[in-house]
């Protein structure tokens, strides 16, 4: 009978494996199939941060006219949440993994469409996209659900926007944007929490 870390070994080989197979054909099927004209046009433009300048000085505005000069420490620790998201995602994940880009990845037997004017460098796994606007997305949500209601669910579908977008491009492959989602997510909460438990009483409407 074969040891036990052999047979976790082989399952872990054949989960992976199956996981890479399912991520390819998702993205081929999200770059190559699911597309049209008007997403062509729109979701290459979403990746730039340019793009969503309003909606950051809309915050900016919010926080302040909410929150007066206390509006800084909200502002400080959504700061130190992309700070965390960025060098956690692009500094230690993808250095660790070194997944390559499927736009730059020469092992793959199908073609890329590639929407931008280039590949963008360094990896793929995890796409620091994703990190980031989960974790921004997670920390607006939970530190300002006392005014959004139902409107909190317009930042999540934001962040999947430009999720999807990396995909879409064929800069990322599905699996790396949903793994950075999930460790966005979980850091846009905790920075959340962390958040809420010393500052609660200063993040009072003025």
């Amino acid at each position: 009978m074969l040891p036990l870390s052999v047979l976790l070994l082989a399952f872990f080989n054949k989960l992976l494996a199956a996981i890479k197979q399912a991520d390819y054909f998702l993205f081929q099927q999200i770059n190559s199939h699911f597309t049209n004209s008007f997403f062509d046009t729109v979701l290459p433009f979403t990746r730039n941060s340019i793009f969503w300048i309003p909606l950051y000085l809309f915050l900016l505005v919010f926080i302040f006219l909410n929150f007066g000069n206390k509006g800084w420490v909200w502002v400080t620790a959504l700061i130190v949440t992309v700070t965390f998201t960025d060098q956690i995602s692009s500094h230690i994940i993808k250095l660790l993994v070194q997944r390559p880009r499927p736009c730059s990845d020469v092992t793959l037997h199908f073609p890329v469409r590639l929407l931008l004017n280039n590949c963008s460098g360094g990896f793929s796994f995890t796409s620091s996209h994703a990190t980031n606007h989960f974790g921004v997305a997670t920390f607006i949500v939970i530190t300002l659900q006392q005014f959004l209601g139902k409107w909190k669910w317009l930042f999540i579908a934001w962040a999947f926007i430009i999720s999807y977008a990396q995909v879409y491009v064929g800069v990322h492959y599905p699996f790396d944007v949903v793994c950075g989602a999930l460790v966005g997510s979980g850091i846009g909460y905790v920075m959340a929490k962390f958040l809420l438990s010393k500052f609660e009483n200063t993040l009072q409407v003025q």
